[in-house]
């Protein structure tokens, strides 16, 4: 079938879009590389099956067109990063939730089948209960998850107006190869594979004690493929590994010396999917484990090569106004 995917040049998009094209689906992917790169399509490129356009998802008019005949759209596009949402909200605004409106209405337009929302677990901001449900309050703790949030708002609320078949998965932390090596200090494996390579000891944010659920991108792809093949619809859903661990444990497994650097202010000390929820509905399950999938990452290593080295210096001044403005609280 006709597929659309916002953002299919990114991380999780281009895996994404690699699935898509190996199950024998059309693939349409609209980015316009601000977080995206054409490299890691570059593969791909030459399918006959792939149409690539560089654009803008809030030029409306001219996106429109091409959801024409779109069975499944995979919104994925938004601008990510805490930092960067702090100093400059309003192009946030504008790119994860006036460009989620822009994706819905071009969808509808077309009538597709099934939309589906990539959503983001730090939406829950710090959690009372670990594992944490779908039911759990919403404390967005800065702009970039508030737009994430405010996006998948926007996403119910056009399965309930409109009757659009939108399912909104929200992500833990997602990692494997070709994630982001640009961008403010931000997601631990880039930061850290980079400094494997430069012979940099690992910046570990406060003691190392604090977990993830850090789940295979793989394995984020098949939860988005189970959920554009079911009949569920106006349904959220976590998708996490089933477990959660430490960055010290990480820091084990990569192998190297560690430095550490203060706690930072709005970040929990545990993030952890409770995934009941979507093993039920959609018969999903993770099945990449965190050693196998960090042996994986260290494999391709070198896609890191050229990444920014992060020190205890450039952390410091980049991450300044996080604590200006969340220490508050």
């Amino acid at each position: 079938m006709k597929t659309l995917v916002t953002g299919g040049a990114g991380f999780i998009g281009s895996h994404l879009v690699e699935r898509l094209l190996n199950d024998g689906h059309d693939v349409v992917v609209l980015d316009n590389y601000s977080t995206g790169r054409f490299a890691n399509l570059a593969h791909l490129a030459v399918n006959p099956k792939l149409i690539i356009h560089e654009i803008d998802i809030n030029d409306h008019a001219t996106i429109r067109p091409l959801f024409e005949g779109v069975e499944w759209v995979f919104h994925i596009a938004a601008l990510a990063d805490i930092v960067p949402s702090i100093q400059q909200p309003f192009p946030y605004h504008r790119a994860n939730v006036d460009g989620t409106v822009s994706v819905l209405e071009a969808a509808r337009a077309a009538g597709v089948k099934r939309f589906i929302y990539a959503a983001s677990s730090s939406c829950y901001g710090i959690p009372d209960q670990c594992p944490t449900a779908e039911t759990a309050e919403m404390r967005p703790q800065y702009p970039y998850a508030l737009t994430k949030r405010l996006g998948e708002e926007c996403v119910m609320h056009w399965n309930q107006v409109y009757g659009l078949p939108a399912v909104s998965l929200r992500m833990f932390n997602v990692y494997g190869p070709r994630s982001r090596t640009s961008g403010t200090y931000g997601a631990v494996f880039g930061v850290f594979l980079a400094q494997k390579l430069a012979g940099h000891p690992f910046t570990v944010v406060g003691d190392g004690t604090q977990t993830r659920d850090f789940t295979y991108v793989t394995d984020v792809v098949d939860a988005y493929i189970c959920a554009a093949q079911s009949e569920h619809s106006g349904v959220c859903m976590n998708i996490g590994s089933g477990n959660t661990y430490s960055v010290n444990r990480l820091v084990e497994l990569l192998g190297g010396d560690v430095t550490y650097i203060p706690k930072r202010p709005g970040e929990p000390d545990c993030t952890f999917a409770d995934v009941t929820r979507i093993q039920q509905l959609l018969g999903w399950k993770a099945s990449i484990s965190f050693e196998e999938g960090v042996a994986k990452m260290l494999e391709q290593i070198d896609y890191w090569r050229d990444a920014p080295v992060w020190t205890v210096d450039t952390i410091s001044d980049a991450t300044k106004e996080w604590f200006t403005y969340l220490g508050k609280s």
